[in-house]
């Protein structure tokens, strides 16, 4: 049994993170989460890899290392991300498109119950800011 850590236990995932948008109303830890969010979807970052530590994320990013700690743990329990000992957050999952699209029926069906079709769903959605 060897105790040697190989490069590839080591070795972390580059996530490629775009810059945040500090023009966005979002909070910053919820664009750092949905930017890991991406990046695992993307499988920049697979179940089981190691992914960056918080205060290297933040230095990516430009933003404190409490922001990137409080996305982590928005992260962690969706289940996305494991905070291990040493500072070590391994990818443990993916995020859930079905999640999404049950969240995108709820929004049909309650813009239909307020006499709304599906294109005038769509204008909305196209006329918010940010979009």
């Amino acid at each position: 049994m060897s105790f040697v850590n190989t490069p590839e236990e080591n070795s972390e995932a580059d996530l490629g993170l775009a810059p945040l948008d500090r023009s966005d109303p979002t909070l910053l830890h919820e664009q750092v989460a949905a930017e890991i969010r991406r990046a695992i979807a993307q499988g920049e970052a697979a179940p089981g890899e190691k992914i960056p530590q918080a205060r290297d994320l933040a230095a990516e990013l430009g933003v404190n290392t409490n922001t990137v700690l409080r996305a982590l743990r928005v992260l962690r329990d969706e289940g996305l991300v494991e905070m291990g000992r040493g500072r070590s957050i391994r990818v443990t999952g993916e995020p859930d498109k079905g999640l999404l699209t049950a969240k995108l029926k709820e929004l049909v069906e309650l813009a239909r119950q307020q006499g709304y079709r599906r294109d005038d769903l769509v204008a909305m959605l196209e006329g918010l800011p940010g979009t």
